[in-house]
């Protein structure tokens, strides 16, 4: 089910294919902070995962490295207004890159150093087993996701696998799209309009996906994250209401397919949203900018 207003453009989405079966998980809550860092060459990251991918959350400092050799897939590199700038060499390219972006690092050897102080927050896929096996949640996917959709590549990008810089100035938030939406053969992520107020409770957008994870990843601000259970014919695994507070850096995990919206409840906040893989409905409905790029299947 969803519930958007009618005003809400997301109400145009085409409607997806069937729900898969299984248990239903329970959502994933990790406030960074709050858990002890891994020290990878001096630098503090937090990783944490969902079905398909991993998020690595740095605090990094003026000349700190973050190498990946023989990566196995791409990786993204998001970058907000707070964020550090960064040289990202692979693929014999070199870009630098000092504002808000989405930056995609093909396969193999790469290496992203900050040129300056601030967050660095990478993602990648689950092919990265190295990296899910430092997850602060890894337990919780000791059993795989059975509802959730398994990650199968998008096809390549046209040109070949390469260092793709897409920088957000030039892809402002207009009316009749919603967000600003990109994808790899792996992921999609949407930057959602950094907000100056609280989100009217009035007018929120409660809808479910079928059959994939919603990360979202609080960059800005604290949410409150209201996510409904489905009943199913045995009581004893139904699960109350979650109306959680919890502020950035943060993510949640909204498992399928549970009924969700999320409410920002500080006076300025950002939100960005993750799935892996790409999401077939955001693709249809022609807002994904970089579609020229990575073709859908």
């Amino acid at each position: 089910m969803s519930t958007y207003a009618a005003d809400d453009i997301r109400s145009k989405l085409a409607t997806a294919g069937p729900a898969l079966s299984g248990p239903i998980k329970a959502s994933q809550w990790i406030e960074f902070l709050t858990y002890e860092p891994t020290v990878l060459d001096g630098t503090r990251t937090w990783f944490a995962r969902a079905a398909n991918l991993v998020i690595a959350y740095s605090y990094a400092k003026a000349g700190d490295v973050f190498r990946r050799v023989g990566q196995p897939d791409e990786y993204a590199v998001l970058m907000y207004s707070e964020s550090a700038p960064v040289t990202v060499t692979a693929g014999g390219e070199t870009s630098s890159i000092a504002e808000e972006a989405f930056v995609v690092v093909p396969p193999g050897d790469s290496a992203v150093t900050a040129d300056g102080d601030g967050v660095l927050i990478r993602l990648f896929s689950s092919v990265a087993d190295d990296l899910t096996a430092l997850a602060v949640n890894a337990d919780a996917y000791a059993e795989p996701d059975l509802r959730a959709a398994p990650l199968v590549p998008w096809p390549d990008p046209v040109g070949g696998f390469r260092l793709r810089v897409y920088r957000l100035a030039d892809t402002p938030i207009v009316e009749g799209r919603f967000g600003r939406i990109f994808r790899t053969t792996n992921l999609m992520v949407n930057f959602l309009a950094e907000e100056p107020a609280p989100r009217n409770a009035r007018k929120l957008s409660p809808h479910h996906h079928d059959d994939f994870e919603q990360i979202s990843l609080a960059v800005k601000g604290t949410f409150v994250h209201h996510i409904r259970y489905p009943w199913g014919p045995d009581s004893l695994s139904w699960r109350p209401d979650e109306h959680g507070e919890i502020p950035a850096p943060s993510i949640c995990v909204i498992p399928p397919p549970t009924v969700h919206t999320t409410q920002g409840i500080g006076p300025h906040q950002q939100l960005i949203d993750i799935f892996s893989p790409p999401r077939t409905d955001f693709s249809a409905s022609g807002w994904v900018l970089n579609a020229d790029d990575y073709p859908a299947p």
